[in-house]
């Protein structure tokens, strides 16, 4: 099985800037045993159950949780039961059609 979930979370009573808060958060998603890409509105990870992602949205929102009263969350699932390592198969099926797409954070700097 693969779930990929797309989300984006952070403090809303933090002021203009919550980079220092969301820090922590994908400071604990790296240290996860998943594939994970950071883009500049939220996270994309893909585990192999429903269970291992929505836990790794509950230790995000224990994070912020600890100095924060109100959260934001947007979250995304695409769940398929007979495919594994979907996240790079979904943009190797673009780059087939059209060839070569920005896809990181160097590719967008050239």
């Amino acid at each position: 099985m693969s779930v990929i979930i797309e989300f984006a979370m952070f403090p809303t009573d933090k002021g203009e800037s919550v980079s220092q808060q969301v820090s922590r958060v994908i400071d604990m998603i790296r240290q996860q045993p998943f594939h994970y890409q950071l883009t500049a509105m939220g996270t994309i990870i893909e585990t192999e159950e429903l269970s291992q992602a929505l836990a790794i949205v509950q230790k995000a929102h224990d994070i912020l949780a600890e100095d924060s009263n109100r959260i934001y969350a947007s979250i995304k699932l695409d769940i398929r039961k007979d495919q594994v390592n979907r996240m790079e198969q979904k943009i190797q099926s673009i780059v087939s059609k059209i060839g070569s797409v920005n896809t990181d954070k160097q590719d967008n700097m050239q």
